[in-house]
């Protein structure tokens, strides 16, 4: 591969006139369940990092992580979807419940189930489960296994399920595009709403801080290892020394605008444009050129100049090549504008939730936007880049466009331009 490759899934408004619109928001994090709870927590700053506290992970080197407290799945979820699904899923359930009930969409706007469609993006799929079933069979013999060790621990668990327990019979799909795939999820949606589709329940969860989860995670060379919460992930700074991983997600329901409009839905905003590229594993100097030409391509797609963009959502890795190359991305990418755009990170306050943690920031952004109040950084204080990172307190602002970035370890890059409500506003 000769560079870095993009492509645009046809987000935004280009080529079609079915534009797609974010109308629910249904979030499970570290910060507590419930958009409200979620929002009061990074809009005061708040961090939700701590020490591993689940079962079996007491010896592991990793000692920080943001931990998904209180979250009690049977008070959304029945018996029967609990037993043949992990803990990633269990938050899928209950952040689709969320945002169906945030949206006010009820089986009353539902023409036909082929109408509404599932897309969920996952890294690790089931560990917990997989983990549970795999000790049954080595420790007591196979008939300790149950059947839906076939299903629970696979990454497009989370997708089936929904559609079951919803009756959700439209386009369903899984995005496997590593940590980025999160914001990739939400660009299939709005390209099947651009393809006819009315109503796309999509986002990410994870639960990767089971044992054997965990485990597999200390390959990660930027994995933090710090045990004090508030210096495990502190990204642009010198004290930076990788990413404290968390569990938790969000699910969005899109609609078309068309349809959210005769509902008598608010439209809370556009998917307006999206690109991704692919620069390999590790790469993290490469990656400078890859995220720069996904911004390029998500804001030539939502028809958007680099001064047009009135905050940034970073994917903040915490890894000093890896920061550095995001900062000159920017440059590359906004030019001067990028010294000037309030930048942005409340991952550092919940930890990253891999393919989950962009979408969190979408639902994040959404709300910012929605409050006139862009929200601080946690642990973060002595920026060492050319960045005008949001730090210590909330920021009030206007922004009426958010662009939303993300990477993965393995190598993939994708940009995500939010407008605020259903019309971009003239002359932006």
């Amino acid at each position: 591969m000769s560079g870095p490759q993009r492509t645009g899934t046809g987000g935004g408004n280009s080529g079609g006139n079915r534009r797609a619109v974010v109308t629910g928001l249904g979030v499970v994090s570290p910060h507590g369940t419930g958009v409200e709870a979620h929002w009061k927590a990074v809009a005061d700053g708040a961090s939700s990092l701590g020490p591993v506290t689940r079962e079996g992970c007491a010896d592991l080197p990793l000692r920080v992580a943001g931990e998904v407290q209180g979250f009690d799945a049977a008070e959304t979820v029945e018996d029967r979807f609990l037993v043949q699904t992990d803990r990633f899923t269990h938050f899928a359930l209950a952040a689709t419940q969320h945002a169906l009930a945030d949206a006010r969409f009820g089986r009353g706007d539902i023409a036909s189930p082929f109408s509404v469609g599932v897309v969920t993006a996952a890294g690790s799929g089931g560990g917990e489960f997989g983990q549970r079933e795999l000790q049954n069979l080595w420790g007591q013999g196979s008939r300790h296994v149950g059947p839906y060790q076939s299903i629970a621990w696979f990454y497009a668990a989370s997708t089936g399920q929904v559609s079951i327990r919803n009756d959700f019979k439209g386009p369903c799909g899984v995005v496997a595009a590593d940590e980025a795939g999160g914001l990739d999820a939400l660009a299939h949606a709005a390209l099947a709403v651009r393809n006819g589709t009315d109503t796309v329940v999509c986002g990410a969860t994870e639960a990767p801080l089971a044992p054997y989860s965990i485990v597999c995670q200390l390959g990660y060379p930027e994995l933090s290892r710090a045990a004090e919460p508030d210096r495990a992930y502190r990204p642009f700074t010198d004290a930076a020394c990788g990413f404290a991983p968390a569990e938790g997600g969000a699910v969005l329901l899109v609609e078309a605008e068309g349809a959210a409009l005769e509902r008598g839905a608010d439209v809370r905003a556009t998917v307006a444009g999206h690109a991704a590229t692919f620069t390999g594993p590790g790469r993290w100097e490469q990656s400078r050129e890859g995220l720069a030409r996904a911004i390029q391509g998500a804001l030539a797609e939502a028809g958007c100049r680099p001064e047009d963009v009135d905050v940034v959502f970073a994917d903040a890795l915490g890894v000093p090549e890896a920061d550095r190359a995001e900062a000159q991305a920017l440059a590359d990418a906004l030019g001067p504008h990028a010294a000037r755009v309030p930048v942005t990170a409340p991952k550092t306050g919940t930890g990253r939730a891999y393919c989950a943690a962009p979408v969190l920031d979408v639902a994040t952004a959404v709300l910012a936007m929605e409050h006139g109040l862009i929200p601080p950084t946690p642990h973060v204080t002595d920026v060492c880049h050319d960045l005008d990172v949001v730090t210590g307190r909330a920021r009030p602002a206007e922004p009426r466009t958010a662009l939303v970035l993300a990477r993965g370890l393995m190598g993939s890059n994708s940009a995500l331009v939010l407008r605020r409500g259903a019309v971009p506003p003239a002359g932006r």
